[in-house]
């Protein structure tokens, strides 16, 4: 295998599923990591779902700050009784399931979460047809006991310059997860989904510059279609969503495009919608107006039913900046950009 490529290979996350929490998931991820490690990987987090334990206990099961929890997809009432408990907790994540409807105090779920504690909207999202046993929070959702695996492929494309090279890159990588968990009883699969970070040879827009010139005319290309089609068809054992994620400010070149204003929400769901999995990491101002979230959940919602699709919506506040203002997130997975109304 050629160095850069072995050099390249980052799984973003290792997630374990269960439904109650056990000391022999915490041996599971280690030894999960120690394999990847021992054949070239970098393995940047390690996370546990787990269905049926509350989010008042999250924090107390784990000694170990490194590692990610989240209670997956929760209705309405739980998501409400356990707030106090989220905003506390140190590295607890949860999503809520809107496929019933989106109503007022949905939106009013997320403007407490941005009053009582802003840092906590980067662990949130609403979620519309989820799809099972993706490693990425906070989306993720418990379907079976077992784990799967998420990369951040976008280093894969390090030096390419067209999305063949890309393409078998990922593919070797992919095979090389499958020979090495393909008789793992508890091996659920892979999320295939592109999930951007930071700039260079990890941003997903650094890419796209480099096949077309600029961001703002390949949205009108069929390249992000051909992205996802072999995302969803070449991947030997897919788990999860298997999308293209374009996380607005975990992309440092997308929020840059953001800045520019290349990247509102409109462009944001419509590409989503030929494409990707939703809105996510997208920045909201204090004072937006919550008739205005409502609108776009509800239009989230009415696209994921009308075509059968996972999308989700993860707005995240600094708890400060208004609209036409600097975000001060103090996140280093965040870049901060001047607000820009919904």
């Amino acid at each position: 295998m050629p160095k850069a490529l072995h050099r390249n290979k980052v799984v973003r996350s290792i997630c374990c599923f269960a439904d109650k929490f056990d000391d022999s998931l915490l041996k599971n991820l280690e030894s999960v990591r120690g394999i990847l490690l021992k054949s070239g990987f970098e393995v940047q987090t390690k996370r546990l779902c787990l269905a049926d334990e509350p989010i008042a206990s999250m924090d107390s099961l784990v000694n170990d700050d490194s590692i990610y929890l989240s209670a997956g997809s929760v209705e309405r009432d739980a998501a409400s009784s356990s707030l106090a408990h989220f905003l506390s907790s140190k590295n607890t994540s949860f999503n809520l399931d809107l496929n019933d409807g989106v109503f007022p105090e949905d939106v009013e779920l997320l403007q407490k979460i941005i009053s009582r504690n802003p840092e906590k909207t980067f662990s949130f999202a609403f979620t519309f047809s989820n799809r099972k046993s993706s490693p990425f929070f906070p989306s993720a959702d418990f379907q079976q006991i077992g784990f799967s695996i998420g990369l951040q492929s976008t280093d894969l494309a390090e030096g390419c310059f067209d999305l063949k090279g890309w393409f078998s890159r990922m593919r070797i990588v992919w095979d090389e997860i499958i020979e090495l968990f393909n008789k793992h009883p508890d091996f659920l699969g892979i999320d295939s989904s592109v999930a951007p970070l930071f700039s260079g040879t990890s941003s997903l827009i650094n890419l796209i510059k480099r096949l077309h010139g600029s961001f703002d005319k390949a949205v009108t290309t069929d390249t992000f279609l051909k992205i996802t089609d072999f995302l969803k068809s070449a991947n030997p054992s897919p788990a999860g969503l298997c999308g293209i994620m374009f996380p607005c400010l975990e992309d440092f070149e997308l929020a840059e495009e953001y800045d520019k204003g290349n990247f509102p929400i409109e462009r944001n769901i419509y590409l989503a919608m030929h494409c990707g999995l939703g809105v996510d990491t997208y920045p909201v101002g204090i004072d937006e107006s919550p008739e205005r979230i409502l609108e776009i959940l509800r239009l989230l919602r009415a696209l994921s039913v009308r075509y059968n699709k996972a999308l989700s919506a993860r707005f995240v506040s600094d708890g400060k900046a208004r609209i036409g203002e600097m975000t001060r997130f103090e996140n280093q997975y965040l870049k901060d950009v001047k607000i820009r109304p919904l």
